[in-house]
């Protein structure tokens, strides 16, 4: 796959999660396009074979890993399929993400507990299970997807920003553990991007009202985050970026 600086990640094995659109999808192509062997992670399989048939016709190595972040056995089974086809781990990109926007007067249970498990509980749990192979190597890389909302309080959305405020704290704490490890922990914080997050949200008129916010600008697309991504991955092992926030230039609030 032509590489548009080099190929500065080959020989590595990157898992990304949420691959079968939007920036997952995005970055698993980029990471790909720099010589990495890529593990398409997501429940949809069809999907994911369309996106490593793209990858394959361009000469990249992609092995297809259909997971539910949810679930433990699944998350222990992905980890397993990796190291048993590659033999390693060095990126993990934690991206699956879910986006059920509302009132929390309005929210039901399972919602609130989906919210949290998606986001926050399935990318501690893989992480987990990640880490000792990383550990085992004497390095690594993880990549946590947060939010702008896990910086800046949005209206409905106290549940979804409890779960990307987490995510944000536990990249920082992994990072004070690991760092000595040679492993690098990263948080990424987008704000608006176009993709299918806002298909979660569960009421019409708020989720108007969001796609409207969102059109008001212009909007990050997928590749600028992938982009961010995989700049973050192809740095010099002593060079550890923590945080990157990336916003269309006209998005103001939040």
């Amino acid at each position: 796959m032509a590489a548009d600086f080099g190929s500065e990640l080959d020989g590595q094995v990157a898992i990304v999660t949420g691959a079968s659109s939007g920036i997952g999808e995005a970055t698993a192509k980029s990471l790909a396009s720099r010589g990495a062997s890529v593990v398409l992670a997501a429940r949809r399989q069809d999907e994911l074979d369309d996106l490593a048939a793209q990858i394959e016709d361009e000469d990249g190595e992609v092995l297809v890993a259909p997971t539910d972040i949810t679930d433990d056995e699944a998350i222990d089974n992905l980890v397993e399929t990796t190291t048993d086809e590659y033999g390693r781990i060095d990126i993990l990109v934690n991206n699956a993400g879910y986006m059920p926007l509302t009132h929390i007067a309005d929210a039901d249970r399972e919602t609130l507990h989906d919210t949290i498990d998606v986001n926050l509980d399935g990318l501690i749990t893989l992480t987990h299970a990640v880490v000792p192979e990383m550990l085992a190597q004497g390095n690594g890389h993880i990549v946590n997807l947060s939010s702008v909302v896990g910086r800046f309080p949005m209206e409905n959305s106290s549940h979804y920003m409890a779960a990307k405020a987490g995510v944000a704290g536990f990249g920082e704490a992994l990072r004070r553990d690991v760092a000595a490890e040679g492993i690098r922990v990263a948080t990424i914080e987008p704000g608006a991007v176009d993709t299918e997050l806002l298909e979660g949200i569960p009421d019409e008129e708020l989720k108007s009202n969001v796609e409207e916010f969102n059109q008001s600008m212009r909007q990050l697309r997928p590749d600028d985050i992938a982009r961010s991504i995989t700049f973050v991955v192809t740095q010099p092992e002593h060079v550890d970026i923590n945080e990157v926030l990336v916003r269309p230039t006209d998005q103001v609030q939040p």
